[in-house]
Order: structure tokens, then sequence, then C-alpha cells
């Protein structure tokens, strides 16, 4: 036998011989999440942002998610995602923007996790040289109750 199959065949039975883990039912739990788009001229923006905690007797487990695109027909898109993970405390940060000749979109959306606290805010705005600018924000947040 070669040495290969030697440790695959022992990686296989190690998992075999490994107790199943079973999950936890949440005692608690909650989901945040907002979302924005914002168009004007040939430039487009979106942001999403979206985060969970769940509390069990073995502790809380907490995720995040957050992303954007920006498009544009001429000019110049970006969109940049930042997630910072502090100990019991989630943050994700989204930007995007799309800019045409002084047309321009964007959105940004901040989402957090803070112990029992859940946030998001999405802010968009569009823009045409000329006219007046359209802005819309949308703010979600929730307290997961103690066990």
């Amino acid at each position: 036998m070669k040495p290969i199959n030697l440790i695959a065949a022992a990686s296989i039975a190690l998992l075999a011989s490994s107790p199943a883990v079973l999950a936890e039912e949440c005692n608690a739990a909650g989901t945040v999440g907002t979302a924005g788009s914002a168009s004007a001229g040939g430039t487009s923006a979106s942001s999403v942002g979206t985060a969970g905690v769940c509390q069990t007797d073995g502790g809380t487990t907490s995720s995040i998610g957050s992303g954007g695109s920006a498009a544009t027909v001429d000019g110049k898109a970006q969109s940049k995602t930042h997630i910072n993970d502090n100990g019991d405390k989630l943050k994700a940060q989204t930007k995007a923007q799309a800019v045409d000749k002084g047309t321009f979109s964007k959105s940004r959306t901040k989402t957090s996790v803070n112990g029992d606290s859940l946030d998001s805010t999405t802010r968009t705005m569009s823009h045409v040289p000329g006219e007046k600018p359209v802005m819309s924000t949308t703010k979600k947040k929730i307290l997961v109750p103690e066990q």
C-alpha cells in the first residue's frame, strides 16, 4: 500500500470514530438586514448588510455579511467592504459608488452585532447636475431578549 493511501485510510478511520456533534437549538435568536440601491443617468450603486445571533445554553454565536456593487457606462465605479471582528462585536460596512461626469450614485450599508443588539442602516443617494439629489435611509435595530 502506498504511503498516501495509508494516510487517507487512517484519516477516514479517525473521522468515522469521532463522536457526532449535535446542533443546539437557539433559546433566543434574531436577524436584521437592510439594503438599498440608487441610480441616476448611466450610474447605479447597491449595498446590502445582514447579521444574526443565536443564544444557546453553550453560548452565543453571531454572523454578519455585507456586499455591494456599482456600475457606470463611461465613468468610474468602485465598491468596498470591510468586516471587523472584535470579540463579541461584529461590524461590517460596504460603500459602493459610481460617478460619470458629475452624475453619481452611491450606497452605503453599516451593519453591527453588539452583544444582544443587532443594527443595520443603509443610505443611498443619486444626483444629476442641475437637479435635486435623491436620498433614502433605511434603519433596522432589534434587541434579542435575554435567555
